[in-house]
């Protein structure tokens, strides 16, 4: 029989997400990629996401502490309008899709996210802040795929787009050897000035 019982800590993390549109518009892009180069590992469009603080392994019980303050911190900031741009690779490994649009809104709101977290009492590792959308991992010993496809995404402006939510993520990484899935534990509008419990 398989072990039934629940996990004692989730992995983390706050980010925001494209809408629909802007996905599908570089999607459209990747669309000869993603049949040149099966290969890679390509992350799941409704996946898509810009990591604002990774938090890492947490506790279950942690995670409520974030609630509240993050609900508040959401709700008095406007969402930034942003833009997916262009596209570069870490490592050779790492294909990733830039952000544009109001940089130092999203800089600001990513800072006030880790000062928030630390201030709930949340420790983690504080890595520098780098505005990125994952696409897809090669395999190892593959050191040419990302470059190849992010030279391709060079040109690629996607149009504009309002980051109108908060969201706190949980996923599955480290737990199986199948793909990394995400969920949401709960996610707030930004800016709509109604902290909750106000």
């Amino acid at each position: 029989m398989q072990d039934q019982t629940p996990p004692a800590t989730v992995r983390v993390f706050i980010a925001l997400a494209p809408p629909d549109h802007a996905k599908e518009e570089l999607a459209r892009e990747l669309r000869p990629a993603y049949g040149t180069h099966p290969q890679m590992r390509w992350n799941r469009i409704e996946d898509w996401h810009i990591t604002l603080a990774f938090l890492g392994e947490l506790p279950v019980g942690t995670v409520p502490l974030l609630r509240p303050p993050l609900a508040r911190l959401a709700a008095a900031r406007r969402p930034p309008s942003l833009a997916l741009l262009g596209g570069g690779h870490f490592d050779d490994r790492v294909l990733w899709s830039g952000i544009g649009g109001d940089l130092d809104a999203l800089h600001s709101l990513a800072t006030e996210v880790r000062t928030t977290v630390k201030d709930s009492g949340v420790v983690f590792e504080e890595r520098p802040f780098r505005p990125h959308l994952t696409l897809a991992r090669a395999r190892r010993g593959d050191h040419s795929s990302a470059g190849e496809i992010a030279r391709g995404l060079a040109g690629f402006t996607g149009g504009r787009w309002a980051a109108e939510r908060l969201h706190l993520v949980g996923s599955n990484v480290g737990r199986s050897s199948g793909p990394i899935h995400y969920r949401d534990i709960e996610a707030w509008p930004l800016g709509d000035g109604h902290p909750a419990g106000t």
